[in-house]
């Protein structure tokens, strides 16, 4: 098996749409991906439209990432076989294996057969993605009465609730205690100036070798159109020259191929163009800075939906520890642990 040039840019395309985004946007869920291919008029491999279910099997592929699977079905009942029984071979990749599994990640926490609508869609931080460190259990909303007449909401373990404290001893957190631990925690990790600064040299450093990629894909589009069209030539000399007769079957069926190869690889060479003339300007500090404050005012904000998103996008699972202490695990930022 071998890279499809063509093919390849827009597979990478949809990836960076589902990890970070087209720059205007945040990440992009299966249909607004789909809607924004057909939008830029970009067709699958065989000419057609996009729907949710092509670009799904884009995703979750690891074909893309390096591994093409067979005998991953049964041939006559056509069930899914173990992945123990998987024949793997090794292709080359189109895309990192760590931007697979992320992708896959993602997908498997927004899919509501396993995270109920509420956990993606409500309007709390925590729920769902808080856990108990003693049992394991889930951590739920809970509603209590304070001292003098008031309401107040905690996180209390729901194996204790369900079995006493023969299940476990369990835990009860406030909410806003524990939220605002798990914000603080996150926006002095990965808002720090400092920090901020060096992950940019290496988004910058990242660019300019997407930028060189781009360049040579480029290049390999325009070779291609040169190929077809050369093509075309020589079958237009050799019907002007009485080599080929003009109302031969396949003639026109080539012409067709030939012409299409060259004017999809022309548009594939403008349309990869046109995203790296659309490269952003160097990031200063001053513009770090700025980006960093209104992340802030961003995350202190409880009536926006963005610190929990924001929180979803790094965060596996938040497991409390004590009431003075709670581990944070994350898709990239690792298991951070201390006092909150």
């Amino acid at each position: 098996m071998e890279i499809d040039p063509l093919q390849a840019e827009t597979v990478r395309t949809i990836y960076r749409w589902a990890l970070t985004g087209d720059g205007a946007q945040g990440p992009m869920g299966l249909k607004t991906i789909a809607t924004r291919l057909n939008d830029q008029n970009v067709r699958t491999r065989d000419g057609g439209r996009w729907g949710i279910s092509a670009v799904h099997q884009i995703l979750t592929r690891s074909t893309y990432m390096g591994e093409h699977r067979f005998n991953t079905r049964d041939h006559k009942t056509k069930a899914p076989k173990p992945e123990s029984e998987h024949a793997v071979m090794a292709v080359p990749p189109i895309v990192s294996k760590a931007d697979h599994e992320a992708v896959r990640a993602r997908l498997t926490s927004r899919n509501p057969k396993w995270t109920p609508p509420r956990v993606s869609t409500g309007p709390n931080l925590l729920t769902g993605i808080c856990f108990c460190g003693s049992c394991g259990g889930a951590m739920t909303l809970r509603t209590g009465k304070g001292s003098a007449g008031g309401q107040y909401r905690y996180y209390a373990c729901s194996t204790k609730a369900r079995m006493g404290e023969a299940g476990c001893k369990g835990l009860a957190v406030p909410m806003h205690k524990l939220d605002d631990a798990i914000i603080d925690h996150l926006e002095s990790r990965l808002l720090d100036p400092g920090r901020l600064a060096a992950l940019m040299e290496q988004l910058l450093d990242r660019r300019e070798e997407w930028a060189d990629q781009r360049r040579s894909h480029i290049a390999e589009m325009r070779k291609r159109a040169t190929e077809a069209d050369a093509k075309l030539n020589r079958l237009y000399e050799a019907i002007e020259n009485g080599l080929i007769a003009s109302d031969d079957a396949s003639l026109k069926d080539r012409v067709a191929e030939l012409s299409s190869i060259r004017d999809q690889a022309r548009a594939d060479a403008e349309r990869i163009g046109a995203s790296v003339d659309r490269l952003a300007p160097t990031i200063t500090p001053d513009a770090l800075n700025r980006f960093a404050s209104a992340a802030r005012r961003k995350l202190r904000d409880r009536t926006s939906g963005y610190r929990r998103d924001h929180l979803r996008a790094l965060t596996q699972r938040v497991e409390v520890i004590s009431k003075t202490e709670a581990r944070i695990i994350g898709l990239w930022i690792g298991v951070e642990k201390g006092p909150r």
